[in-house]
């Protein structure tokens, strides 16, 4: 049983340098390995040597698709990079990213976050003045709109922009420039680093720290930046007066080393778990988090109840991410017996487990069973995560409605599904005290969707494929 099989999936990490001495490739291979966690089902890296851009794509993980040989081959001054799980198209090799256009500006290559919502009628409209799209992802709709522009580059790009609809966070590469954007709304992270002389811009922080680079600042909600030669500028696209990044980012998706928006994360799941401990002072013995992803949660409980901690269930095997996997049979093939459980540390105890989400709810009834058989004299539930209750359209493949357990059960029927002694959430306002009032997306706990024009929603259910 793989305890992560049934959480929610994000769908892509991206990563660029530029100014490098020919081994951009390498650092941003590196820079993808930290960023694994954001996709497992194709990888890419473009780069540019002297005037002639180089890509590879493949289907798998980073260190199964690259070797030394591939890297040499991609050496160059500039690269970007791309970890890819589907949400708008299938998991074909011609969705792989980077992408790359032939266009009046040059070879230009683009990799994306997120989930642009208003793809279809975008791809229709461009196919129609006679653009021939080569993959079925809605980030190349984004490159035929930028050639689709008659002016300069950073015209068309600002241009290109405003007819999107959605989430993203973008890295751009040019013959000699490297170009990052975030959306108006900032729901995917997107920063800035350096790397000596060279500049980088990753998905998270995390990826700048693997290969020693120092982080500058993260991107502002509608901001681009462009970085070549004569250094970086910033242009604000979209003037914004809120930013509203996925709260997911800090409560799974994002690398607890991570910091975003000035939020660092292992430090936000450390105070969801004190939240919980002052919302739901539970009677018990013990404190356990379900590995990996409810152990930060964990130790703040613990900390504020001055409860001993242990980590009581442990995997006997280090199998990728189960719920990365894309269909369902794939995911029931992932749960395979790779838990185990400390019987000494919870026999004849009052056992509280704490995990950061809880969405499908099929893994919480199999870890309580496997506390239940160790020995435990109670087991309760602490969610470190309000219920998911809607699904997400903006980049994250949260599951449809009808898989959502808290969409169509009370908590107490959730409660006597899983076999607990007791349930609890941690409720919204919980969680945004626990990320210092940060202004996030929790339309997946409350419907209140950011993007509401007169046709959005529409648009969401026609165009929220998959990625």
């Amino acid at each position: 049983m793989n305890c992560e099989q049934e959480k929610p999936k994000e769908e892509c990490g991206v990563f660029g340098i530029i100014g490098t001495n020919d081994d951009a490739a390498s650092l941003t291979f590196s820079g993808l390995k930290a960023l694994q966690h954001r996709g497992q089902e194709s990888c890419g890296i473009a780069s540019f040597h002297k005037m002639s851009m180089r890509t590879f794509k493949a289907l798998g993980l980073v260190t199964d698709v690259f070797n030394d040989e591939i890297l040499a081959n991609l050496a160059g001054s500039n690269a970007i990079g791309h970890v890819r799980y589907s949400t708008t198209g299938s998991n074909l090799i011609d969705n792989a990213q980077p992408l790359t256009l032939s266009t009046k500006f040059g070879e230009i290559a683009l990799a994306h976050n997120g989930n642009i919502i208003n793809a279809k009628e975008l791809r229709i409209s461009l196919a129609q003045a006679g653009h021939r799209f080569e993959s079925t992802a809605d980030s190349e709709v984004i490159l035929h709109l930028i050639n689709d522009q008659v002016t300069s580059l950073e015209n068309a790009i600002s241009k290109a922009l405003c007819k999107l609809n959605g989430a993203y966070s973008l890295v751009i590469m040019t013959k000699n420039a490297l170009i990052g954007i975030r959306d108006p709304l900032g729901f995917r992270p997107l920063c800035i680093g350096r790397f000596g002389n060279a500049y980088c811009i990753a998905s998270e922080s995390f990826a700048l720290q693997s290969i020693g680079a120092t982080f500058i600042r993260d991107v502002a909600p509608g901001e681009m930046i462009i970085i070549n030669e004569t250094g970086f500028k910033s242009h604000q696209i979209f003037q914004t007066q809120r930013k509203c990044c996925c709260a997911f980012e800090y409560i799974y998706f994002a690398h607890p080393s991570s910091t975003i928006d000035s939020v660092n994360v292992e430090m936000s799941r450390f105070r969801m778990g004190q939240e919980l401990a002052r919302e739901y002072p539970v009677d018990a013995d013990v404190v356990i988090p379900v590995p990996r992803s409810g152990r930060h949660a964990a130790l703040g409980y613990a900390s504020a109840r001055q409860l001993p901690l242990e980590e009581a269930i442990f995997k006997i095997t280090q199998n990728e991410r189960s719920f990365i996997q894309p269909t369902q049979t794939l995911r029931e093939l992932m749960v395979v017996k790779t838990l185990r459980v400390q019987p000494e540390v919870i026999r004849s105890k009052r056992v509280l487990m704490i995990d950061d989400s809880l969405v499908r709810g099929t893994t919480s009834v199999k870890l309580v069973k496997l506390i239940r058989e160790a020995g435990a004299r109670e087991v309760h539930l602490l969610i470190a995560s309000p219920p998911v209750q809607f699904p997400c359209y903006y980049g994250v493949d949260i599951s449809e409605q009808t898989e959502l357990i808290a969409a169509h059960m009370s908590v107490d029927k959730i409660c006597q599904y899983i076999g607990a002694d007791s349930l609890y959430y941690l409720s919204q306002d919980g969680l945004l005290k626990s990320l210092i009032a940060q202004e996030v997306c929790l339309a997946c706990f409350n419907e209140q969707y950011p993007l509401k024009s007169s046709v959005c929603l529409d648009k969401l259910m026609l165009n929220s494929q998959s990625a």
